[in-house]
């Protein structure tokens, strides 16, 4: 298959004008908290105590030590690119009118869907929070077969349960289901 994209690197665009300006001071605040990030992951690295373990030749400061060096080289690299004026491509949305304003509406639902199934986690437990957290996104983006999201969402919490009860060992609150479940 041959590439169709047209070549737009003749053609004017707000790269240039980024670009004597020395790049975009929200592209550099980005480049900073990922170096603010791969900072912090290597001080809290240098902090944990070693442990001597057996099974674990490497211990628990390999992996931040890591990911921190690799933020910091990411956090390099993307600062030289902002700084000889590189700028990701327009987002043209194939099906959405870039020009449309947000829907707060469906926004402020699914905050307050996301707060209430929090606040009743404990109480509740998992899997009744976990269904109402479900069919309330789903209705919140526009799901309006309430039967059917109410359906899923309750064997999507019931699979995460004991997928995480007993793949992983982990128990998730039960809530008013103790001994139930």
């Amino acid at each position: 298959m041959s590439d169709v994209t047209p070549d737009r690197t003749d053609a004017p665009t707000a790269a240039q004008d980024v670009e004597t300006q020395g790049g975009d001071r929200a592209q550099y605040g980005m480049c900073a908290a990922l170096a603010g990030l791969g900072i912090l992951l290597l001080v809290n690295a240098a902090s944990l105590a070693p442990v001597a373990s057996t099974n674990d030749s490497l211990g628990p400061k390999v992996i931040p030590t890591v990911l921190g060096i690799l933020l910091l080289i990411v956090s390099a690299l993307y600062a030289i690119d902002i700084h000889r004026g590189g700028v990701g491509a327009a987002d043209e949305g194939e099906d959405i009118d870039l020009t449309a304003r947000a829907d707060w509406k469906t926004v402020g639902l699914l905050v307050v869907v996301f707060g209430v199934s929090a606040a009743l986690m404990e109480t509740l437990g998992w899997v009744i929070a976990g269904t109402l957290l479900f069919a309330g996104c789903a209705f919140a983006l526009g799901n309006r077969h309430h039967i059917r999201g109410f359906l899923v969402g309750l064997a999507i919490s019931l699979a995460t349960f004991y997928a995480f009860a007993i793949g992983l060992g982990v128990n998730l609150p039960a809530g008013i289901l103790q001994g139930i479940l």
